[in-house]
């Protein structure tokens, strides 16, 4: 079973597949690489995974998912929140990101925070919406950064339970507890679920 993902984020395409069941397979959206980006117009991160969803669902006959993800803080009122990817600027990367994020929230103590993923799943070249799927972990603000694992905002981002930084585990530790491997679980067991009922031409 193939499963189409719209991100060219090869780091979100690194988590989803290890995060995928033994029986699916995630492959990038055909032509992604030269669609339009869809105006990201929404509030939430429920609202922009729609979005995505149903643009890039017309590139393929396929079921497809978009999501949508980023780090709140909430000492900065939820933000960076759905800017999370551009928090910093048109030209922003990981580090001038983090840089703000710490910067912003200087010595204060409240340095609570999570990563939050939502998934939108569709059908029928983007016209049927079947779910939304939404995943968390919660954290806390770093002073700096440590490590040099991951992507995003992992180097500030601190898991009690793991006693480090997301940017300190490995690839495979971090996907047992992350937002993006909590909703893609969501959505694969919805998958199997679903797809027996609504294709039967489609193997389970």
């Amino acid at each position: 079973m193939i499963l189409y993902c719209a991100t060219t984020n090869a780091g979100k395409l690194r988590e989803f597949r290890m995060a995928a069941s033994a029986n699916c397979t995630i492959e990038p959206v055909p032509g992604l690489e030269t669609a339009s980006s869809p105006e990201e117009t929404g509030i939430t991160f429920e609202e922009n995974a729609v979005i995505k969803a149903r643009e890039y669902g017309a590139l393929t006959d396929g079921w497809l998912f978009a999501e949508d993800s980023g780090l709140e803080v909430d000492a900065l009122n939820g933000e960076p929140g759905v800017y999370s990817a551009r928090y910093s600027g048109a030209e922003a990367t990981d580090e001038s990101n983090n840089r703000l994020v710490l910067d912003r929230l200087g010595n204060n103590p409240n340095r609570s925070a999570r990563f939050v993923c939502v998934i939108a799943l569709v059908r029928n070249r983007g016209s049927e919406l079947v779910r939304t799927f939404r995943g968390t972990v919660e954290g806390s603000i770093l002073h700096e950064p440590h490590g040099t694992n991951g992507f995003g905002y992992d180097p500030i981002f601190w898991y009690q339970p793991f006693g480090c930084s997301f940017g300190e585990v490995d690839r495979a530790q971090k996907q047992t507890v992350s937002h993006r491997g909590a909703a893609l679980r969501e959505m694969m067991q919805a998958v199997r679920q679903i797809m027996p009922r609504t294709d039967a031409t489609l193997p389970d």
